[in-house]
Formats: structure tokens, sequence, C-alpha cells
């Protein structure tokens, strides 16, 4: 049992979701537990519920909290401002490499937790076309037919995945001397001088 005294301060409920956030990351859902957070946070156990009514509702929040970051970013970034496929998809690449546009990490603890979890298992189904959707929809943007945008989208996502279920660990060097060739095969088509300079300049 938690002894730290409630002394007024009780931290805030983004203070609170970013040690959950924390723990998530580091143990799973199991690990996400009202005593362990008011330890790492040095605050008393009661001053959890001033921000949250239970833990059910601190975990809603980590989901809303996934789903604001990671599919809202996604979509965004499929949907912004771009003259060329090239361009419109290495917009997208942003979310590959700015943690703060869509956090990986997230993605993989809430794939693993959708594993024992029915309910949310179905969230993740409809969020996975929610982007797939944004996915096509960029490439149908540029003259793609249906069949070629749902493809060339699956193809991006599931390789994305790929990337996250596995862990893969690439140095920011190594990523963005690759880019040019996934835009080649993501695409049919060269991104150009230009449009690389512009994507590297925003990641370096």
């Amino acid at each position: 049992m938690n002894d730290v005294p409630d002394r007024g301060w009780r931290g805030s409920a983004d203070l609170w979701l970013d040690a959950a956030h924390a723990l998530l990351l580091e143990g799973g859902v199991e690990a996400v537990k009202v005593a362990p957070l008011a330890a790492r946070l040095n605050l008393s156990r009661t001053s959890f519920y001033h921000h949250f009514a239970d833990r059910d509702a601190l975990l809603a929040a980590l989901i809303a909290r996934w789903q604001s970051q990671n599919t809202a970013n996604l979509v965004a970034r499929c949907e912004a401002y771009a003259e060329t496929i090239a361009e419109a998809v290495l917009n997208v690449f942003d979310c590959w490499i700015d943690v703060r546009l869509f956090d990986s990490a997230m993605d993989f603890a809430i794939r693993n937790w959708a594993l024992t979890a029915p309910d949310l298992a179905d969230l993740l189904q409809q969020t996975d076309q929610v982007r797939l959707t944004a996915l096509s929809a960029l490439f149908r943007r540029f003259g793609y037919d249906e069949a070629q945008a749902d493809t060339r989208a699956r193809v991006i996502y599931l390789t994305q995945v790929g990337y996250i279920s596995m862990r893969s660990a690439e140095s920011l060097e190594v990523r963005l001397k690759r880019i040019p060739a996934y835009v080649m095969a993501f695409t049919g088509t060269a991104a150009t001088d230009q449009e690389m300079a512009r994507f590297t300049a925003r990641h370096l």
C-alpha cells in the first residue's frame, strides 16, 4: 500500500496518464495499476482518484490518447497538401520518423493488449480500416484506380505494421537512406531531389 501522504498536490490527469503510458510500454497493460503509478509519481493513491474514477477510466484514456495521436495524425498526413504522389507518401512517412506524430511503441503495446481484450481487438480492427481507407484515398487522389489504391495502401501500412511488430530498430541515417527506394516501391515513381531535400530537412 502506498504510504505517501496526500499533502494537497495531486499531480494532473496528464501526469498520471504519462506515467501510465510509460508503464504500458514497459510491462504491458497488466503493469498499469494504481499503486505502481502512485509509487512512480511519489503521490498518494487517493490522488489518482481525483483525476480518474477508476483503473478502467485510466485505460480508456490511454486508448483515447493512442487514437488521437497515432490515427488522427496518420489520417492528417494522408490528407496533407502534396503536388505529387511521391510528396504525398513522404508526408505519410513523417509519421514513421517523428514519434510526436506516431508513437510506434504505443501501437505495439495496443496490439499486444488487444490479444486478450476482445473489445479493444474490435476497435483495433476498425482503426486499421480507418488508416487503410485514408491511405487508399491518398492514392486515388493521384489517379490510381480502386484496386491499385487499395493494394498500395496495404503494402505501405502492412510494411509499417511489420516494422512495429518486429520492433525493428533503424538509425535515422539508415531510415533516411532507404526512403527514396521505399517511395519508388510503394508508388512506382521516384521522389525528386527537391522533394527528398524538403523531407530530410524536416527530420534533421
